[in-house]
């Protein structure tokens, strides 16, 4: 029995051919040789976000200035990605640093500016006692509204004066009087000592340095130094009265001749 062999046709040969070509794309698909696919083998729009490995994408790969600020999403940029140095004050946005962003005790003396601090930024009785340097309010920085000091002259401070008295005598033994106001009260009437031209005592020491216009008194005490004189009596030529913790009187008494009397001098008193 002879076989029959299936007669050739156009269906056929079609058939064939594309079952040819088909198992061939499989094996060419199935062995591509390494590096085989490059660029130009890649459509547009091929590689997705799905189609990348994990931390596939270093640094390395990253064209220069290709991460902008819109690709950075929030808490992105932690401290330690930050570099040294690398936040300059040109790089700091106007109002970025606030009080809350300062740290306590950051910002020292020497990190203000001169005049820096204005009467405007210290706070309501910010500056106390203890922040004054001594002797750093003084009379010019008092305000006009500020009234006549009246307080009594603390112990060991020295008030001085001048004092000059006299008048003109038609006979002998006649008196003129002056009066002499503290500018500052003592807690008590001090000692006083009326002393001629020239003299000193353990308690007043002389008119001191300054041109000799500088007259000494220890504590307690009120030392009047007469330095010129004319036609004064010989035995009480001058004498205080009315002697005060608010100030003192001196009385002149003339001598034997007729005519101008007087004396004066300069005082010093000091608190006990």
């Amino acid at each position: 029995m002879k076989s029959r062999l299936p007669k050739l046709n156009y269906a056929n040969v079609i058939a064939t051919m594309a079952l040819f070509v088909a198992l061939s794309g499989v094996a060419v698909a199935a062995g591509l040789p390494k590096n085989s696919v490059g660029s130009n083998q890649l459509k547009r729009g091929a590689v997705t976000a799905a189609k990348i490995k994990k931390a596939a994408v270093t640094s390395g790969k990253l064209a220069p200035k290709s991460v902008i600020a819109g690709k950075l999403g929030p808490n992105a940029i932690l401290p330690g990605n930050i570099g040294n140095g690398a936040i300059t004050s040109a790089k700091i946005g106007a109002g970025a640093v606030i009080a809350s962003s300062i740290k306590n005790g950051v910002i020292t003396s020497n990190k203000l500016g001169s005049k820096a601090v204005t009467t405007d930024k210290l706070a309501a009785n910010a500056v106390t006692n203890p922040i004054l340097a001594n002797g750093s309010v003084t009379p010019n920085k008092l305000s006009n509204e500020f009234g006549p000091i009246v307080s009594t002259l603390k112990t060991g401070q020295t008030l001085r004066g001048v004092f000059d008295l006299g008048d003109t005598a038609v006979a002998a033994g006649e008196f003129a009087r002056s009066a002499v106001s503290l500018q500052f009260p003592l807690l008590g009437a001090p000692a006083v000592s009326i002393l001629k031209k020239g003299e000193t005592n353990p308690t007043c020491g002389g008119l001191g340095a300054g041109a000799a216009q500088t007259p000494q008194a220890t504590a307690g005490n009120l030392c009047i130094y007469v330095t010129e004189s004319v036609n004064l009596d010989a035995t009480a030529p001058l004498a205080f009265e009315n002697n005060t913790r608010l100030g003192f009187s001196l009385v002149a008494k003339s001598g034997a001749a007729v005519g101008p009397y007087y004396a004066y001098g300069q005082w010093a008193v000091t608190a006990p």
